[in-house]
């Protein structure tokens, strides 16, 4: 039997990232927006540090997506699930609510560096495994208009930290330490052992 996995996520980064790696797949997508969802909240819980945060909100839609399989009438795969998140000063950065937001988390990561982390976990049945990529960006110094026509591009919407490194964004990136993917929101290296570990061939 061919084998396959099911992707529990909206993002068109993580879907080309695992065709990148020649891993066959489903999307399993939640009936809502999975924040809406009360099993897999994105609210960061008082005191959580980010690495904590970040390994909590994919390992709850790891699980939430096993458990969908079982109320479903699918075929029962290993669910892969990840979150991005950033690191400033202990602080986690999440995406931005508005423009007006997106330019203010902008402007905090100019000519300074922060930490990109990136939790993936799988799940199958009762079993859940997870791994965290942590990486390191520096920005370069951003003047004002060139973080506001960046905003008005509208990439930065939905991204963790107001910004894509695989998109525009790339050229306020002076350094990075870590995985590049794993920074775009799919570490490859860590995934392909985590794939390996729940069966599939690679």
């Amino acid at each position: 039997m061919d084998p396959r996995i099911y992707l529990a996520s909206r993002s068109p980064r993580r879907r080309e990232l695992l065709t990148q790696i020649g891993v066959r797949f489903d999307l399993l997508l939640f009936r809502g927006d999975p924040r809406e969802d009360r099993e897999v909240s994105e609210e960061c819980l008082p005191g959580e540090t980010p690495d904590a945060y970040v390994v909590r909100v994919a390992c709850a839609k790891a699980r939430f997506g096993a458990d969908l399989l079982k109320r479903r009438p699918l075929m029962v795969h290993p669910v892969l699930a990840a979150d991005t998140t950033l690191d400033v000063d202990g602080e986690v950065i999440a995406k931005p609510r508005d423009a007006a937001d997106a330019e203010t988390i902008l402007a905090r990561l100019s000519g300074r560096s922060h930490r990109v982390l990136t939790a993936i976990a799988m799940a199958r049945g009762d079993r859940l495994e997870h791994r965290l990529s942590v990486s390191e960006v520096r920005f370069r110094t951003l003047a004002a208009d060139e973080i506001r026509r960046y905003v008005q591009t509208g990439d930065p919407m939905d991204k963790a930290g107001a910004y894509g490194i695989q998109g525009r964004a790339a050229v306020f990136v002076e350094e990075i330490r870590g995985s590049h993917s794993g920074i775009v929101g799919l570490p490859l290296c860590q995934t392909a052992l985590l794939l390996r570990e729940f069966g599939y061939p690679l």
